[in-house]
């Protein structure tokens, strides 16, 4: 099971669309220690009978198919993808997908205007491969510069989360409040919508649905306020309700 998987339903908390409890979920680390050895069992042990009783590596193993040995680092590059543009290495590195990405054989500036082309493993955008444009001589790995710690990580794994769960508690409940019920008929003719509401309902109900938006779109705590200037004028400390007028 994948606990972030998408479901049928938006509601959080059920259990619709196949997805398994938490506690019911295997770990990773057991699953693919559990595949591994399916995957040794049936190569080593496993019979077939289209390979005529024998197990896959006894078939491998007799077969008389010549084999060579290919470069690692032919296939290495094989597994990397090249979007086909030229880029220009600068001091700051080499920018890829509005990211500047660095290297220690970057050090001094010295290759600063070199054209290079950028090839990396799909979705593993942390650190890329940089080849020489014009001899495609493999020049060095950039890792991205100022990656995000992570702690930085799981705080905003925690925010999109939190987003995410105040989403769908607001899509229920605006699926509750504004599912339609229609009057009975017997005979053919246009639905009629049953619930009565009051111009000044509906007004009431559109305010506290754009104050609760603009509230939670506030940030009161982006910017602490400060002490004012000397220079400004505040207003005037309260007068104390008792006692004689100090005028």
């Amino acid at each position: 099971g994948y606990t972030h998987a998408p479901t049928a339903s938006v509601r959080p908390g059920t259990t619709r669309g196949g997805r398994v409890p938490v506690g019911e979920l295997m770990e990773f680390s057991v699953f693919v220690e559990q595949l591994l050895e399916w995957i040794a069992w049936w190569n080593t042990e496993h019979s077939s009978q289209a390979l005529g009783g024998r197990t896959p590596l006894e078939a491998w193993q007799q077969d008389p198919t010549p084999i060579h040995d290919v470069d690692r680092s032919l296939l290495w590059a094989f597994t990397l993808e090249d979007d086909g543009r030229i880029r220009t290495l600068t001091t700051s590195g080499v920018r890829w997908n509005n990211r500047y990405y660095v290297g220690e054989w970057m050090a001094g500036g010295a290759d600063a205007g070199t054209k290079v082309r950028v090839r990396c493993l799909p979705h593993h955008d942390h650190e890329i491969e940089v080849f020489d444009a014009t001899t495609g001589k493999h020049l060095g790995t950039a890792h991205l510069a100022d990656a995000a710690t992570d702690e930085q990580r799981r705080a905003l794994r925690r925010s999109k989360d939190a987003e995410k769960r105040r989403l769908a508690r607001a899509l229920a409940q605006a699926s509750r409040r504004t599912r339609p019920k229609y009057a009975a008929v017997t005979r053919a003719e246009q639905p009629k919508r049953l619930g009565a509401l009051t111009s000044a309902e509906a007004d009431q109900a559109l305010t506290t649905a754009h104050l609760t938006d603009a509230a939670e779109l506030a940030l009161p705590d982006l910017i602490p306020p400060t002490t004012a200037p000397s220079h400004w004028r505040t207003p005037a400390a309260p007068r104390p309700t008792n006692g004689p007028d100090p005028t």
